[in-house]
């Protein structure tokens, strides 16, 4: 009894009720397989102008057949220039020229011409200084120096050689070179004259 179909509402016959339900189950499951969705899931529509964009290949091919024609032409020129010798001379017997080359071989001219007036005037001119003039001053001022000097000027050379023997014979081992020498004759020579120049001077103011 438990095994028999259990129908949720009451009915007469059990059989045929199985029979119904199994009928309207079948139909049930049918309009549920045939249902539509209310809301589209399906991919969107695909459009072939979006993916194939003919008017981008079109401009490629534009320029591949521009390119396409400018290297035949050129291959075309090539080939005639290999072909025959050419229409252009590629020899060039131009001679470079310097645009300011005259004026500069003018200025150097000038300059050359400067130069020579001037070492002609350097070597004709004459001297400003009169040696002569100035040898006569020296030997009058030697004149005036041996009139006030206090002893003769020889006696200071005499003096100062045979200081310099007798410091010899003092000490042997000292030796006075040339250069000190004249050196020291200088110095004397001039600490002379400045005193005998001081004692003209004094002379003069005395008179």
């Amino acid at each position: 009894m438990h095994r028999a179909y259990q129908p949720i509402l009451p009915c007469g016959n059990k059989y045929l009720q199985l029979k119904w339900d199994k009928a309207k189950y079948e139909e049930h499951k049918k309009r549920i397989q045939a249902a539509k969705p209310l809301v589209d899931t399906s991919a969107p529509a695909t459009y072939g102008h979006l993916h194939l964009k003919l008017g981008k290949l079109k401009l490629e091919e534009d320029r591949l057949s521009v390119i396409e024609r400018d290297n035949r032409l050129l291959l075309e020129k090539m080939s005639c220039i290999m072909r025959t010798k050419g229409q252009i001379d590629n020899k060039n017997d131009y001679k470079a020229k310097s645009l300011n080359g005259e004026k500069r071989k003018q200025e150097l001219r000038r300059v050359n011409q400067e130069n020579r007036a001037i070492l002609d005037r350097i070597t004709k001119s004459q001297p400003q200084y009169q040696v002569q003039r100035w040898h006569e001053d020296w030997q009058r001022a030697e004149k005036y120096m041996a009139n006030v000097a206090r002893y003769p000027r020889g006696r200071c050379k005499s003096q100062s050689r045979k200081h310099h023997t007798s410091a010899l014979s003092i000490c042997p081992h000292a030796y006075i070179t040339p250069s000190e020498g004249a050196k020291l004759w200088s110095l004397s020579i001039r600490m002379l004259s400045l005193k005998s120049f001081y004692f003209y001077n004094q002379s003069l103011h005395e008179q």
